[in-house]
């Protein structure tokens, strides 16, 4: 295996080159391909992403899950801004991008899928057992009891205690809520756990907060069982995605990277392709599936 030496530095992996379109469709052909996605397969559905061409990164600061557990106002303000903004993420809906990956996992070319999303729309688009690394908005868990519930039943919830917040021209960000003005986030009444009266919290990780032990260990296992690792949209930015395409790469695994702009995990990557996902999977798809 060819490796990547920076001048007077150590190896870091496989030595990064730009293929095409080509060497994607034989990576899959070979077939148990894991998958690990990120925000830029969700883009064509309308969910920005932080660093990307749509992202949000400079303009907005997520909520951190130190905030949230310490702060009152910090959670009124996050359950405010995310009541609104669940409209759209609720109204999503899979595109081109999700439905071929679950058309390549039907078709035997794809093993497992794991997502750094929280959309929930690999779900929506059939991979019902794709591994959300990072949770799901459509679910809510009480920090008290540990009792989880649907986002569905908290909307109706928060709905009947705030009424309809109508923010024209609200601009959406990538973990679900909008900018809202500091009078309408004031005055928002947040509704506490049916069961116990504790703080409820979305099932998602926040920044700061740990994924869950168990479910890292799934997805290295995914990767284990795999004879390839597929990343699709992310930047790799951050550890929570990247130490699985390391994983792979110590592994002597191929590794390709599909994602519009660089990564940080290009130097790992046997392949790279900066091209838009949804068409480039269905063309993918289509040329694997052919008669």
């Amino acid at each position: 295996m060819h490796v990547h030496r920076t001048p007077g530095g150590p190896e870091t992996g496989p030595a990064p080159r730009t293929g095409g379109l080509a060497e994607v469709e034989r990576l899959l052909a070979g077939r148990d391909v894991a998958v690990l996605s990120g925000a830029g397969l969700s883009t064509e559905s309308g969910i920005p992403d932080y660093r990307g061409a749509t992202g949000s990164r400079r303009r907005h600061t997520p909520m951190t899950y130190q905030e949230f557990v310490a702060s009152e106002q910090g959670r009124r303000r996050y359950w405010a801004r995310s009541h609104v903004g669940w409209q759209a993420i609720a109204r999503a809906e899979p595109n081109a991008g999700h439905r071929a990956v679950e058309g390549l996992r039907r078709s035997g070319f794809v093993s497992s899928v794991i997502t750094q999303n929280v959309d929930g729309l690999h779900r929506a688009a059939g991979t019902l057992g794709a591994v959300e690394l990072h949770g799901g908005l459509d679910r809510v868990v009480c920090l008290g009891c540990g009792r989880r519930s649907s986002r569905a039943d908290l909307d109706r919830r928060l709905h009947a205690l705030n009424g309809t917040l109508f923010v024209p021209d609200a601009a959406l960000n990538p973990d679900g809520d909008v900018q809202l003005p500091g009078a309408l986030v004031e005055a928002f009444r947040v509704a506490p756990c049916e069961a116990c009266g504790g703080v409820l919290k979305p099932d998602v990780v926040f920044f700061g907060e740990s994924v869950p032990k168990p479910r890292v260990q799934q997805c290295y296992d995914l990767v284990d069982a795999a004879r390839a690792l597929l990343v699709l949209g992310s930047s790799l930015t951050v550890m929570s995605g990247l130490r699985f395409v390391r994983h792979a790469a110590r592994a002597g695994k191929p590794v390709a990277i599909v994602n519009q702009g660089a990564t940080r995990g290009d130097e790992y990557a046997r392949t790279t392709l900066s091209l838009p996902l949804g068409a480039t999977l269905t063309t993918l798809l289509e040329q694997l599936t052919a008669p």
